[in-house]
């Protein structure tokens, strides 16, 4: 893939949940029957991890006679974090009947190619099926991959059966791995399906008020950018906030640097302005600095969020950025509309890289 296709397939990839789910969660599922779900292919190699947690090292030959889940995930995407509680389960429940679910952690971003992060993202997710770390991307190539989520069913042959790609269908994918249990011999095809109760970053989107789409920082795939002037990339800029933003507009004021994945601030007091129509509205950010706090304060339509704040935020707006990972700023409650966003910055220092809303 030359590299401006990579980058539009990453572009797409996260944000794949919003646009699969929408439709997905309105389809009436059926039980699968065998002939739907004939071998697509060999389930490719998996050594391409640089390392692995919660496991030794594991290889496709020895999975062979073993029904396995691979999910490949990144922990700052919103979408994977929802479908979380559903793979958590089925590995849990299915585990004493052959089932072996690997989370590949493929990053999206520089940040998350830190192994100790990965390590503390999977402890507070509650994780503990085994992890490839796959930050060379020699895993995701060799599925052909182009998403986060993607769910990979793989039969005790060793074949790929089924495959999703984005949130949703998770009674479909339950019913596909206890028919892949099933032929392998590990108990009876029941239909009984799990149940789950996801809260937090795992709740499902409102997709019903859902109008505002994943929106990038960094100035290789950012768009509607409406600070006056546009962006300056790779050096210090005076940025300031329009009078007005549309609907999914954006600004930054302050003095900021764009680099190609986040815009980081140089000057303490610096904000972001983002004009947005959902119940959910998280943000990618970090210390530019290890080790660093960042104290902020955030608005909506000019004043203390209140009971619309997000699990990183007080009533009153305020919150600390101390590790680079996915923030929730803002869960409103019913009516949802169009909502003027600002969070303000009181200590320079901040890299902001991603919008992603619920």
């Amino acid at each position: 893939m030359k590299a401006h296709q990579f980058w539009l397939a990453l572009a797409l990839a996260c944000a794949i949940g919003a646009t699969l789910a929408d439709v997905q969660h309105k389809v009436q599922l059926v039980p699968p029957a065998a002939a739907q779900f004939s071998i697509e292919r060999k389930l490719p190699s998996i050594d391409g991890a640089i390392e692995w947690l919660n496991s030794p090292p594991l290889t496709t030959a020895g999975l062979r006679g073993r029904v396995v889940l691979i999910d490949f995930w990144t922990y700052t995407c919103v979408n994977w974090r929802r479908t979380l509680p559903y793979v958590r389960a089925w590995a849990e429940r299915y585990k004493d009947r052959g089932l072996v679910v690997i989370g590949v952690h493929t990053p999206e971003f520089d940040i998350e190619k830190d192994v100790e992060s990965v390590r503390q993202a999977a402890k507070e997710m509650r994780i503990d099926y085994p992890i490839a770390i796959d930050s060379d991307y020699r895993i995701w190539r060799a599925f052909n991959n182009q998403y986060w989520p993607a769910l990979y069913f793989v039969d005790a042959q060793g074949g790929i059966r089924h495959h999703q790609f984005g949130e949703g269908e998770y009674k479909q994918s339950e019913l596909i791995i206890q028919q892949l249990l099933a032929e392998a011999g590990n108990g009876a095809f029941t239909h009984d399906l799990t149940s789950v109760d996801p809260d937090g970053f795992e709740l499902a989107a409102d997709w019903s008020d859902l109008k505002s789409p994943e929106s990038y920082i960094g100035y290789e795939r950012a768009e509607n950018f409406s600070s006056p002037g546009g962006a300056v990339s790779g050096k210090h800029h005076l940025y300031a906030v329009p009078a007005r933003l549309g609907l999914n507009d954006w600004a930054l004021s302050g003095d900021w640097t764009f680099g190609k994945e986040a815009a980081v601030l140089n000057a303490a007091n610096g904000r972001i302005a983002y004009r947005f129509h959902a119940r959910d509205l998280n943000l990618i950010m970090g210390p530019a600095l290890r080790g660093a706090s960042v104290r902020f304060r955030v608005l909506i339509d000019g004043q203390p969020p209140g009971a619309a704040h997000g699990v990183d935020v007080d009533g009153q707006g305020n919150g600390t950025v101390t590790e680079s990972r996915l923030y929730q700023l803002i869960r409103q409650p019913q009516p949802i509309a169009d909502r003027h966003f600002e969070i303000e910055f009181l200590n320079p220092g901040i890299a902001a890289f991603d919008f992603t809303f619920g």
